[in-house]
């Protein structure tokens, strides 16, 4: 963040307390601007993979855009509901809503305001099919996986669904269909996700468990689970990158490349299995943040290559 994102504000405050006036360092949390960007990133990744050598530039432009304000809503929305469980967790305390700085109904009106912008834009800019998972990612994101966070540990799953759409938001934008190439755009974001957040989950468990999510490593202080899921996971990781070659849009660079990359996420989860260490659980969390640029590169440069 730029120093102006850390400038004072002066805040005028009504009778409760709260701000009525906030930053824009708060509106980028608000937003999880971060997050937003990780989005953007995969939905470009499955636009570019669509459209082969031949990118249509301003297509590419309200593709992205409408998909950043739908992303932002859901993050608003999140953060409105889970106001109170932020307050008692110190990694999210500062967040504008629990520490008072904004008013859950600006928040709220600003996360309408993002969500109409984006789905309508996707509508009329892009097409009938962006537009239409945009507003599914919105609503599982709220009305599932927000108050499943409270009830189940099962949560992670349903969460990493939502989390898997962007890349095939993309794909239907630049004109691809709803076939086997979808389905993996789908898959290598939904596997990537889960050693990515079993990693943090297991970290964060005491944070988790006093704020009252319900999560795999709320009992699993010996890391026990944790170690097995990542493995799992980090198998299904690895060989999901065959159907690539299995189904003819990728090639054997794809099949090796990514066979080695799954491998080295195969090797950080067995040797946190052995250690269940907090050190070797943060290895396997920076892999997973190393892993997903280094695999959508390695898939893009070998099906651009297949296409051309």
């Amino acid at each position: 963040m730029n120093v102006a994102e850390h400038e004072a504000v002066a805040h005028a405050t009504d009778d409760s307390g709260i701000a009525s006036r906030f930053s824009r360092a708060d509106l980028m949390a608000l937003t999880k601007a971060r997050l937003s960007l990780l989005v953007l990133v995969t939905t470009f990744f499955g636009f570019w993979l669509a459209s082969g050598t031949g990118i249509a530039w301003m297509l590419l432009v309200h593709t992205l855009f409408g998909t950043a304000l739908t992303a932002a809503a859901s993050s608003v929305f999140n953060q409105i509901m889970e106001m109170d469980i932020d307050a008692r967790m110190a990694r999210t305390a500062d967040r504008p809503l629990p520490a008072r700085r904004l008013a859950p109904p600006l928040a709220f009106g600003i996360g309408w305001g993002l969500a109409a912008l984006g789905i309508v834009h996707l509508g009329v800019k892009v097409n009938a099919s962006a537009a239409m998972l945009a507003a599914l990612t919105l609503l599982i994101y709220i009305f599932v996986y927000t108050p499943m966070k409270q009830a189940s540990s099962l949560n992670t799953l349903v969460g990493a669904v939502a989390g898997a759409i962007p890349p095939v938001i993309g794909w239907v934008a630049a004109g691809g269909s709803f076939g086997i190439e979808a389905l993996f755009l789908f898959g290598v974001l939904f596997f990537w996700q889960l050693p990515h957040f079993l990693a943090i989950n297991w970290m964060y468990r005491d944070q988790y468990r006093n704020a009252g999510f319900v999560m795999w490593a709320n009992r699993d202080d010996r890391g026990t689970l944790t170690a097995v899921l990542s493995l799992v996971f980090s198998i299904c990781t690895t060989v999901w990158m065959a159907l690539p070659c299995l189904f003819g849009f990728g090639n054997l660079v794809s099949l090796v490349g990514g066979t080695i990359l799954g491998g080295v996420m195969i090797a950080l989860a067995v040797r946190y299995g052995k250690t269940r260490s907090r050190i070797d659980a943060r290895r396997l969390f920076f892999y997973t943040l190393i892993y997903l640029p280094l695999v959508l590169g390695l898939l893009a440069f070998t099906w651009i290559d297949k296409a051309s």
